[in-house]
């Protein structure tokens, strides 16, 4: 069966999902973390992928960005995943696949789903009790979203720096990161990555579905 095609819109956000090969860990401990960053880092440059918010989990890893080009974001997740995936398995002795088939891409409504997107990016420790409290998780973007704490994987998006470009704003961030996703915005997200159907109100997805008829 052949593999769906990527979904590319100039200037549209993406929410990215990679998981471990069989959901097992990915990151075990500190140097694994710092060293994915930097993969990450230096290959979203290089390539041309802008990162507005990400968050590295036990076994797997969410990301929202914006590519400016059809190949940023697949060159971007390659070249990262390849060089991650050397470090480890040379780190722990191991050999064979540690992510689990290719990474999920879709494209996000940026009117009425970016910021739901961050804050499920963000608060996903805090969904799966890690932590109480997003910014007592520290490998994630939180950090410098809604704290201003330096972080050169982010490049925050315009539609985030419009609603949230000064110290008042940002404490406005905060306070909206303690609301919890409603289970609409949760399953819509869910399945929107998982299928690749994009992530939206209907006629973003309408708009979505036309590009891959």
């Amino acid at each position: 069966m052949p593999r769906k095609l990527r979904i590319f819109i100039p200037n549209q956000p993406q929410h990215v999902v990679v998981r471990g090969h069989n959901r097992n860990p990915i990151l075990m401990c500190d140097n694994d973390f710092q060293f994915l960053y930097q993969c990450l880092y230096e290959a979203a440059e290089k390539h041309n992928l802008s990162v507005h918010a990400w968050v590295f989990m036990n076994n797997h890893l969410h990301l929202l960005v914006t590519p400016a080009t059809a190949e940023a974001l697949p060159r971007t997740m390659q070249s990262t995943g390849r060089r991650y995936a050397y470090y480890f398995n040379r780190t722990y002795q191991r050999s064979g696949a540690l992510w689990q088939d290719r990474y999920k891409s879709s494209p996000v409504d940026t009117e009425n789903y970016l910021l739901a997107c961050y804050r499920y990016i963000e608060l996903n420790p805090v969904r799966a009790n890690i932590v109480r409290q997003p910014e007592n998780y520290i490998y994630s973007s939180y950090h410098a979203n809604a704290l201003e704490k330096p972080d050169k994987l982010v490049t925050p998006h315009p539609v985030f720096l419009a609603f949230f470009n000064s110290k008042q704003k940002r404490k406005a961030y905060i306070e909206l990161c303690q609301q919890s996703l409603s289970t609409k915005e949760l399953e819509n997200i869910r399945k929107g990555t998982e299928k690749g159907i994009g992530i939206g109100q209907a006629d973003f997805l309408i708009r979505v579905a036309k590009l891959t008829a």
